[in-house]
């Protein structure tokens, strides 16, 4: 299926020159959502994962239902002091500063086989962030999947290049 028809693109947002792939036009849809959660069923069931690790906040919507039709575990990815229990944290660059993201300490038992979940992949730089925590604390990266890469940007060939397989249900060219 398509599913850049269901995705709206938003000019100059949120700067000048941008073109915002907005995907509550996807989410909202019943028949779009459905086709999407059902395409990454599809793709995963039978393999061996044993989490699955969503992305703060928008990959939370894909890895949850994901998880929960494979009968496997979900593992919330968050920004700082979102988790309660003791974390483990990663500082990554952005364009203009620095992020960081946390993952509970006991999330994954060592040798666990993990797929990561995120809504869109661009520069990479979240994504490598969430392989560095999982691989901290002991898991083991079967994938990384997004339901959109923007292959101009260059993250698919950051994570490619780290020996790591990845995964689009769409692609748009450009910014």
């Amino acid at each position: 299926m398509d599913f850049t028809q269901f995705i709206r693109t938003i000019p100059d947002y949120p700067k000048p020159g941008i073109q915002f792939r907005d995907i509550t036009t996807l989410l909202k849809d019943p028949a779009g959502f459905k086709a999407c959660i059902d395409s990454l069923i599809e793709r995963y069931r039978g393999q061996s994962i044993d989490k699955i690790v969503g992305i703060e906040s928008r990959g939370f919507m894909f890895a949850a239902p994901l998880a929960y039709a494979l009968g496997i575990g979900f593992i919330p990815v968050r920004k700082p002091g979102k988790l309660p229990g003791k974390t483990t944290g990663h500082d990554y660059a952005l364009e203009y500063g620095t992020d960081r993201i946390e993952i509970h300490d006991d999330a994954i038992t060592s040798g666990e086989r993990v797929l990561i979940i995120d809504d869109l992949l661009a520069t990479g730089g979240t994504a490598e962030a969430a392989v560095t925590l999982v691989q901290k604390i002991g898991g083991s990266i079967v994938e990384c999947a997004f339901l959109v890469d923007l292959p101009d940007i260059g993250g698919r060939q950051r994570l490619e290049k780290m020996g790591l397989p990845v995964f689009a249900l769409c692609e748009f060219e450009g910014d």
